[in-house]
């Protein structure tokens, strides 16, 4: 067995805080990392004191709602928030860190990082908000996406630039 690198093990921390989620659709884990020292984590779940998904059904599916659109419609707060505001409750600065998602980041998560100053993404698994990509780059926050991860793009919704690449 061989050493993961920094990257793989703290992916795959992120991958067992995921297992915490309450959200019946997707469970995402975040871990903040700044200097080698895990910061905090969070994973997507009703906010605090409120009923899960788990418990009480999910909105989003009741609804039919496409993953990716209609953030405002949801129970959960993200992962990312949620390792975000944990790092705010403790006093923990992020400015500099890195965050290990195991879904890459929506819009409304990407807006956080960037305010945060967080300098680096690193991902496994496509989400379907692809205007993240784009923001974190005009930010210019380093994105890592890790090898061996789903894509859940829906193919009409794959940037332009991968389908023609793909071909």
């Amino acid at each position: 067995m061989s050493r993961p690198s920094k990257d793989e093990y703290f992916m795959e921390i992120a991958q067992v805080v995921s297992k915490r989620s309450t959200c019946l659709r997707l469970h995402v884990g975040a871990v903040i990392v700044k200097n080698g020292q895990i910061i905090s984590t969070g994973y997507n779940g009703a906010p605090h004191g409120f009923d899960h998904c788990l418990d009480i059904g999910c909105i989003r599916e009741n609804q039919n709602i496409a993953h990716g659109t209609r953030h405002e419609l949801c129970r959960a707060v993200h992962a990312e928030q949620n390792a975000i505001i944990q790092a705010a409750i403790h006093g923990a600065s992020i400015e500099g860190a890195a965050v290990y998602c195991t879904h890459q980041p929506c819009i409304l998560c990407t807006k956080m990082i960037i305010n945060g100053k967080i300098k680096r993404v690193v991902y496994l698994n496509e989400y379907p908000d692809t205007s993240s990509l784009d923001f974190l780059k005009q930010a210019g926050v380093e994105v890592v996406r890790m090898p061996g991860g789903k894509n859940e793009l829906q193919p009409e919704q794959v940037p332009l630039e991968q389908k023609q690449s793909s071909v």
